[in-house]
C-alpha cells in the first residue's frame, strides 16, 4: 500500500515538473518573440520621450527623436549620481544647450521599477499622456509592462535600441546573447508575478 502510494506521488511529482518545464520553455520562446528584433522607423509622436539608461546608444537615439520633433521634452532615468549633464551630452552630437532646455535627468532609480516610478511622476508633473519609451530591445517587454503598470491611462511607443551583435546573428547562435536572453525572461516574469501580487500602484 504504501509502495504504491510513494509511486503514485512521484509520477504526479513527475508529471508536475515536465509541465513546468515544458511551461517554462513555451514561455521562453513566447517571450523571444516580444522581443524586437529590428529598430522601427518611427512616424508617431508623444507629449515626451523617456530613456532608461544602460547601453550607451540609447541616449543618442532619444535625442535624435527630441531634435525631430518626435516628443516635446526627455527624462533620461537612472543617471548615475556623480555622472554629470556635460558627460551625457558628451555621449551625442549635441551641446550642452540641448540638455539645458529640453532634457530632465533622474538619478534616483536603480533598476526598472524605479524607472517607470520616475516615469509616473515626471509625466504627471508635466501631465504628458503620451510617451516614446526608448531602451534595449531585450529590455523593452519588461521596461513596457512596468510603465504600463504605473501609468495604465497613458499611450505609450516603443522605440527598441538593437545592438549591433543582435542584429548580425541569431540569439540561440551565441551562448552570452541566449543567457542574456534568458536572464532577462526569469526577470520578466517575476516583475509580472509582482505586479499582479501589487495591484495599488499607489
Amino acid at each position: 500500500m504504501l509502495a504504491s502510494l510513494a509511486r503514485g506521488i512521484g509520477f504526479l511529482t513527475m508529471i508536475v515538473l515536465v509541465g513546468g518545464l515544458a511551461a517554462f520553455g513555451l514561455g521562453f520562446f513566447w517571450f523571444i518573440t516580444q522581443v524586437p528584433s529590428e529598430e522601427i522607423r518611427l512616424s508617431d509622436k508623444a507629449d515626451g520621450i523617456v530613456v532608461l539608461t544602460g547601453a550607451a546608444s540609447r541616449i543618442p537615439d532619444a535625442i535624435e527623436l527630441l531634435n525631430s520633433s518626435r516628443g516635446q521634452r526627455v527624462l533620461i532615468t537612472g543617471v548615475n549620481r556623480t555622472t554629470t549633464a556635460k558627460e551625457i551630452a558628451a555621449l551625442t552630437s549635441q551641446n550642452e544647450r540641448v540638455f539645458r532646455c529640453c532634457v530632465d535627468l533622474d538619478r534616483s532609480a536603480l533598476n526598472t521599477l524605479g524607472n517607470a516610478i520616475e516615469t509616473r511622476r515626471w509625466a504627471r508633473d508635466r501631465n504628458f499622456q503620451s510617451l516614446i519609451i526608448v531602451t534595449s530591445n531585450w529590455h523593452m517587454p519588461r521596461a513596457m509592462a512596468e510603465i504600463e503598470h504605473q501609468i495604465p491611462d497613458a499611450k505609450l511607443i516603443a522605440y527598441p535600441v538593437v545592438s549591433e551583435k543582435i542584429k548580425g546573428e541569431p540569439w540561440w547562435s551565441s551562448s552570452g546573447t541566449a543567457r542574456l536572453l534568458l536572464s532577462e525572461y526569469l526577470k520578466y516574469v517575476f516583475a509580472v508575478m509582482r505586479m499582479r501580487l501589487d495591484a495599488d500602484i499607489g
